[in-house]
């Protein structure tokens, strides 16, 4: 795994060694992490009895250590909350990352986000800047005259689970600027799509807890991932792998002979261990329409998801997404990069 560029992940280090606690004191409680406005973020440990893991908005643990950052992604009075990161070097242009981090929503919560951002940015952004409100939403290009970028997890669903830790994550090409990044809600609420949930405060918001953030180098990792399928003691759950020899003809999607022998492997595998699920996810090169390379991904993926169930694979078992274009592990500049990008993975799940 690749050395994690983010100081202080979980918010385990404290400016202070005392348990002295108040709602909004993540600005000044947390090493290396700040707020890029004045509204007041909150920190929870679990030493505090009235900021711990029982807090005014509901109750959660720690996805690791003893702490995590809590914050309203959304108010009725267009009121946000952020938290602002520091990397231990800056990130090298062209050089592919994954920013990763849990979330949870707040028992309190009335509402589940589909908008939840990071800002990128190449200095770190001071509260009330120029014009930006220091209260409400940001917008980037009031709070920076450096380079900045804002990216968002594609895969279109509400963070609405209330019981336990979701991931949120994305990969990136760096442009070698980034030094800071802000998580967080960039969207004024005429533009944030949003989802009731069941609650019984009588206002209306979202509030999220946040742990274990990441900012990791794929480069390396992505050399390692191929895998010989028939050494199953190398198969380790939660990982993503590249397919060897799952191979399919120029803008087809059926499934070529020489992907056989290895998906029978896998079938075995899954037979013989009954508690694990799969996911399938298929990608292409940038060479034609964006449309029709997702259409296509989707294909692929499902035409390998199609052969695991005829083999006898539970149905309720497996999942297959087409990502397109849109994940690429080596640049599109070359033909060895997009031979790369052409590619199905599978990611193996404990039930």
């Amino acid at each position: 795994m690749a050395q994690n560029l983010v100081l202080n992940p979980s918010f385990e280090s404290q400016k202070t060694d005392k348990c002295v606690f108040y709602i909004g004191g993540f600005n000044s409680k947390v090493s290396n992490w700040s707020t890029p406005n004045m509204a007041s973020t909150d920190f929870f440990d679990k030493c505090s009895s009235n900021a711990g893991l029982k807090n005014y908005n509901g109750y959660q643990k720690p996805k690791t250590g003893d702490a995590y950052a809590g914050m309203y992604f959304y108010t009725d009075k267009n009121y946000r909350e952020y938290v602002q990161g520091e990397l231990s070097e800056t990130l090298k242009k062209g050089e592919k990352y994954k920013l990763m981090f849990y979330l949870s929503l707040a028992d309190q919560s009335s509402y589940a986000l589909k908008d939840i951002q990071i800002l990128m940015t190449e200095e770190q952004l001071k509260p009330c800047y120029h014009s930006n409100s220091c209260e409400k939403v940001i917008k980037p290009s009031k709070v920076t005259k450096k380079k900045f970028k804002l990216y968002s997890n594609t895969e279109g669903i509400y963070f609405s689970n209330k019981e336990s830790w979701m991931e949120y994550s994305f990969e990136f090409i760096a442009e070698g600027y980034e030094n800071y990044f802000s998580i967080g809600n960039f969207y004024r609420n005429s533009k944030t799509l949003k989802q009731e949930v069941l609650s019984s405060s009588e206002f209306y918001f979202s509030y999220y807890y946040i742990d274990e953030v990441s900012i990791e180098s794929l480069e390396k990792k992505a050399l390692k991932k191929d895998i010989q399928i028939s050494d199953e003691s190398s198969i380790k759950t939660n990982e993503i792998y590249i397919f060897k020899n799952v191979l399919f003809d120029f803008d087809k999607s059926e499934l070529l002979e020489a992907s056989i022998e290895e998906l029978n492997q896998l079938y075995k595998h899954l037979s013989k261990n009954l508690d694990l699920s799969i996911e399938i996810y298929g990608h292409t090169d940038n060479v034609g329409l964006d449309s029709r390379n997702k259409e296509l991904s989707k294909q692929r993926a499902k035409a390998v998801a199609d052969y695991l169930i005829s083999q006898g694979l539970d149905e309720s078992k497996i999942l297959s997404f087409g990502f397109g274009s849109s994940k690429p592990i080596l640049t599109n500049d070359t033909e060895e990069g997009r031979q790369q990008n052409r590619r199905v993975e599978f990611k193996i799940i404990q039930n």
